[in-house]
């Protein structure tokens, strides 16, 4: 995104790294924090890999000291597949280098070529004579023996001579260390080595679920408790490794309570990956279902309708939506049919291959009333999203579109800053409509908003206008919906 400076003339986030021009960036930031990973065009960089390569050490510290709506893409790869890492090492930028792997920079990452920072960091050193960023990575524990895609590890890059003596001596003495590891016995070394891959796999496991909750917006305490739960499901997993007897691994059934719209299906899908990552479920499917997908009009339709969507989400997660549904009340005196429904499914909850998800409204009573509900032990509240946490989803909703999205090619006008949908949120929608839809109301809110933009164009329009949804666009699109939706 460009913005105009004093002179008028067009100004990136990235000139302003380029610049070191750390004020400057701060303000863009505050106007759009959405900025934070803006990509150049054609080497795709973000702010971080342009300040991680040019040295620019406030710049970087700032960049992830940031607690703003956007999250910092420490991972982010550039047209090359390096991150930031790669960047500061291949620049000999070790202050750099240090700082990025203190806040976690990922030090086994790889780029299109499957090399690794420690690849890149000799490279650097050969080139230069300063091999810094080599002990730097070392001192992390970086892994010498990685082989990039033509099966060069970093110590076969380095020539005879005594001028890399040194170089050769820091990665040789590292080499051999994990070398005299053979001379234990066969079965100690395979059961140590074992458990050192198993452990790094966990905590690769644990990076992969934690950058997916960091996908999505809000939900704070439900975060930190599915941070809880998986961190001690994965610490199982290292123990079985040891050789513990944790007894028969069980399904972790659930329940995930709420309102509509607070991400109940988007968390089952992440949750689904990291099952299956573990072992837990042989595939990372989910199978939505609800009340009409399992109940039969007639007597004996609905045992064999809900045995076959239980077959469909075998292997994987079934994800029972409006799950209190099957256990309404009936006046009429007959029987209901999703109270059997519920029952066929609660039979299953012990075969092992599939975790059922039920979700719903906060009441647990109204569907874990059946004696075979002590099965569910998992229960995750799922809080309404607050008017920041909507305008948040907003943005992100613009700034990474799905292509098949009726939003997609379009943006937000400069005026549609964070603050600003906050404000234009909070006025033109009560907290019992933000409770009721909480994140339909963005999607309705955006689709609206699009229609309104179209309605006040003429064929004459061109150009940028054709494509930007003004605040005003927003706003007609927000009070459209609160006319439509009645809300008790």
């Amino acid at each position: 995104m460009r913005i105009q400076d004093k002179n008028s003339k067009p100004v990136t986030i990235h000139a302003y790294v380029e610049n070191g021009d750390l004020i400057g960036l701060q303000r863009l930031l505050h106007q759009n924090p959405f900025l934070l990973n803006e990509r150049t065009i054609l080497t795709v960089q973000t702010p971080l890999h342009i300040s991680s390569g040019q040295n620019r050490v406030e710049i970087v510290k700032y960049l992830l000291e940031w607690r703003g709506p956007e999250e910092l893409g420490l991972e982010a790869q550039n047209v090359y597949g390096e991150t930031p890492l790669h960047v500061a090492v291949k620049n000999g930028c070790n202050e750099v280098v240090r700082m990025l792997l203190d806040y976690g920079a990922y030090v086994e990452a790889r780029t299109n070529n499957l090399m690794t920072p420690l690849h890149r960091a000799v490279g650097f050193a050969l080139r230069t004579g300063d091999d810094t960023s080599v002990k730097t990575l070392l001192e992390f524990n970086a892994d010498c023996s990685a082989e990039d895609d033509e099966g060069m590890m970093p110590y076969n890059y380095l020539p005879e001579g005594q001028e890399n003596e040194e170089l050769h001596g820091l990665l040789y003495i590292e080499e051999q260390s994990d070398d005299n590891t053979t001379d234990h016995s066969s079965t100690e070394y395979r059961s140590d080595e074992e458990l050192r891959k198993s452990d790094d796999g966990i905590k690769g496991k644990m990076d992969e679920f934690e950058y997916e909750l960091s996908k999505i917006v809000g939900l704070h305490e439900l975060k930190q408790q599915l941070r809880k739960w998986a961190k001690g499901m994965l610490l199982d997993e290292i123990r079985r490794e040891m050789g513990s007897n944790l007894g028969p691994r069980k399904p972790p059934h659930m329940a995930f309570l709420g309102n509509p719209g607070t991400g109940k299906t988007t968390v089952a899908r992440v949750l689904g990956k990291l099952l299956h990552s573990v072992g837990v479920l042989s595939s990372d499917t989910v199978k939505e279902v609800q009340r009409t997908d399992l109940v039969g009009e007639y007597i004996g339709q609905t045992g064999p309708k809900t045995r076959n969507k239980i077959e469909e989400a075998m292997g994987g997660i079934l994800f029972v939506d409006e799950a209190y549904r099957l256990a309404i009340e009936q006046k009429t005196g007959f029987p209901d049919f999703g109270v059997e429904a519920l029952e066929e499914i609660m039979s299953v909850l012990e075969d092992g291959d599939l975790v059922v998800i039920f979700a719903g409204y906060t009441e647990p009573e109204t569907c874990f009333s059946n004696p075979n509900c002590r099965r569910v032990t998992h229960f995750f509240q799922f809080d309404d999203f607050s008017c920041k946490e909507l305008a948040e989803m907003l943005m992100v909703k613009m700034s990474r579109q799905d292509e098949r999205s009726r939003l997609c090619g379009f943006k937000l006008h400069p005026s549609c800053t964070f603050d600003a949908v906050v404000a234009l949120i909070e006025r033109n929608s009560t907290e019992k409509l933000r409770n009721k839809m909480n994140g339909g109301l963005v999607d309705h809110m955006l689709n609206n908003a699009r229609e309104n933009l179209d309605s006040r164009l003429s064929f004459d329009s061109k150009g940028d206008e054709l494509l930007t949804i003004t605040l005003q666009d927003l706003e007609a699109g927000l009070q459209l919906l609160s006319e439509r939706v009645k809300v008790d």
